[in-house]
């Protein structure tokens, strides 16, 4: 379904990557940059659009909900959206298609190592308690099931040891958002 009447063409950037890798604040730096030029755009987090126990992934309801609330912002005018999600990078093309107007793609997944990922790093510090020691080891197994299955035209990014305001420049040259919309 293609709806042109609220303006030009959607963009979406798609950031993904295990747990640990900075898929969030990477996507709050973003933010930033483009804030601080003044581009519109959007940033929803995936993770939180179907968070409910028992899980209810088998009724796609992260995806009608990424519908319902993409229909909002572009009736606001927004055209360009910053979207994260663990797994996002193999779900582009029904993720876009909850969009409902075909946007233009950029996708990324974020590598990390084990050692920033886990070891002393950014899950022990998120993670607490008796789930620790899972999430650590899904998080290992998310990482090279992502790595094998992300198709090769979404773009590589490894984020150890990387300043968060210089990975957001390489998204700004990757998704061409420097631009103002319709320029």
């Amino acid at each position: 379904m293609s709806d042109h009447s609220v303006g030009p063409r959607s963009e979406v950037l798609f950031i993904g990557g295990r747990a640990g890798v900075g898929k969030t604040s990477l996507a709050a730096e973003f933010h930033t940059l483009l804030s601080a030029a003044r581009i519109k755009h959007a940033l929803i987090e995936g993770d939180t659009l179907d968070l409910a126990y028992p899980p209810p992934w088998e009724a796609n309801l992260a995806e009608q909900n990424l519908a319902a609330m993409w229909a909002n912002y572009r009736r606001l005018g927004y055209r360009r959206l910053i979207y994260t999600n663990t797994v996002s990078v193999l779900e582009t093309g029904k993720l876009s298609a909850a969009m409902g107007d075909e946007p233009l793609v950029t996708a990324v997944l974020l590598g990390a190592s084990d050692g920033v990922t886990d070891g002393d790093g950014r899950l022990r510090q998120r993670e607490r308690g008796s789930a620790l020691d899972e999430h650590l080891e899904r998080s290992r197994l998310r990482a090279a099931e992502l790595e094998q299955a992300a198709p090769v035209w979404v773009h590589r990014l490894n984020t150890d040891g990387q300043h968060l305001s210089v990975l957001a420049h390489q998204l700004l040259l990757w998704t061409g958002w420097s631009e103002v919309p319709g320029s």
